[in-house]
């Protein structure tokens, strides 16, 4: 099968659902090495350009679908705020309905940034319904997160 790539769909005003690794070292609060960050800028940079709403995942270590609060992804979000020089709403929760409300009014051009997918317990264990609802979320979904693509999740 055939998977096409960003620039090969009309992709003009609409609401994506962009995976990322975004599985970064924190220390103290800070995010020590955001090379992972920078590396999604050029997709998301693209994305953005077309006016799309963004809708990021990610996952952080290996909670085992429990919240760990060491594992939130507020730094990661905060830093990548910082990058594009742009807000970043982050929501607290994976799914349900927090984010199926923020991902509702998300704008052309604005960016919600999901709570570690890792909490969800379904995330590794390829759940259907869990699936479901990303897909539920967003006209399109793109892997930028390809060296985790192998992995269940």
């Amino acid at each position: 099968m055939h998977k096409k790539t960003i620039k090969e769909i009309d992709i003009d005003g609409k609401k994506v659902f962009l995976r990322v690794d975004f599985n970064v070292p924190i220390k103290d609060g800070k995010v020590i090495d955001d090379t992972k960050i920078r590396a999604a800028l050029p997709t998301i940079n693209y994305l953005l350009e077309k006016k799309c709403a963004l809708i990021i995942a990610s996952h952080r270590g290996r909670p085992k679908g429990q919240v760990k609060e060491e594992l939130r992804l507020n730094e990661v979000a905060a830093v990548l705020s910082e990058l594009l020089d742009k807000k970043v709403r982050k929501v607290d929760a994976v799914s349900g309905e927090k984010v199926r409300e923020a991902a509702a009014r998300l704008q052309p051009g604005e960016i919600l940034f999901l709570e570690n997918v890792r909490f969800h317990p379904g995330e590794e264990k390829n759940d259907p319904q869990l699936a479901a609802e990303f897909g539920s979320l967003a006209d399109v979904f793109v892997n930028d997160a390809f060296a985790t693509a192998h992995r269940a999740h």
